[in-house]
């Protein structure tokens, strides 16, 4: 009960004179004080977040829905609001990257999106050829000896065609995949070694578009803010979310084996298992997760 008496007490009136306090002592206002000793990353984006969401300014609660475009006007409309000089250029700096990040999030999303909607298509050659991409990358010693085959269940696909296994993610899970092979093909190709595994093998594209879908959700609830914020100062682009993505295929290879499942028939618990670790990493306001951690 004390507790909740104190919450009270502290949002209706200590707090207001508390900042009363503070901007007298130092001559800023609660907002140029976090901008200005926040570090910068997730920290002073999301505190700045916070912060605007609880102002009753249309001014400074519209500027965490701002787009890209508009963020130059907005930084001058919340400085004019606050009553900050404009030659304040640090706090005018750290506003316009905070702004970016928040645009960028939700740019990237509808990006990604828009890639996850896309079907996979067959007769389409761009998606032929990148299906082809994944094969070589992943087998250069062996032909694939046609396009139907059921060789691509050497890579982890569930039959003769893997546009079938896409259906969930669309084009952004074979983009993932391709990503992955491409930039860190030593790894790809051990991992994919290792699903071969006679005992803790589990099917290594399969389990690649499921974490292609983890990332996707991770990313739709905005988990990913903390961990974007930290490692871009400025937009989030689809090269950050494939950097993610590779991450949770690694990462996700070592949890498997060192869980030691009984059989891949309890993927779906083990795959919880991971997922929330993953959420429970993402907490931290200074999270960063890539894999040359």
């Amino acid at each position: 009960m004390w507790a909740r008496v104190w919450v009270f007490l502290y949002s209706n009136y200590f707090r207001f004179w508390l900042k009363w306090i503070l901007r007298l002592l130092t001559g800023k206002c609660e907002l140029q004080r976090l901008l200005g000793g926040a570090e910068a990353g997730a920290r002073r984006t999301l505190g700045m977040m916070s912060l605007f969401l609880m102002k009753s300014f249309m001014v400074l609660r519209n500027a965490v829905h701002v787009e890209e475009a508009e963020v130059e006007k907005c930084v001058r409309d919340v400085m004019k609001e606050k009553k900050i000089e404009q030659k304040d250029t640090g706090f005018k700096t750290n506003l316009h990257i905070s702004l970016l990040q928040i645009s960028g999030y939700k740019k990237l999303y509808l990006n990604v999106e828009n890639l996850r909607k896309v079907p996979y298509d067959s007769e389409n050659e761009e998606h032929e050829e990148q299906l082809i991409e994944l094969w070589n990358l992943l087998m250069p010693h062996e032909n694939l000896k046609a396009r139907i085959s059921k060789q691509w269940c050497d890579i982890g696909f569930q039959g003769d065609d893997p546009k079938t296994d896409f259906r969930g993610m669309g084009l952004l899970g074979l983009v993932n995949l391709v990503y992955f092979s491409k930039h860190y093909t030593n790894e790809a190709r051990q991992i994919l070694s290792r699903s071969n595994h006679p005992k803790l093998g589990y099917s290594y594209a399969i389990v690649g578009i499921n974490l292609t879908e983890m990332a996707y959700s991770l990313l739709k609830n905005g988990a990913l803010k903390a961990h974007l914020y930290n490692m871009v100062s400025g937009l989030p682009q689809m090269e950050h979310f494939h950097q993610f993505y590779c991450y949770l295929v690694y990462e996700f290879d070592k949890f498997w084996f060192e869980e030691e499942p009984e059989s891949i028939m309890h993927f779906n618990q083990y795959r919880e298992k991971f997922h929330e670790k993953i959420k429970g990493l993402l907490l931290d306001y200074n999270v960063v997760l890539t894999l040359q951690d």
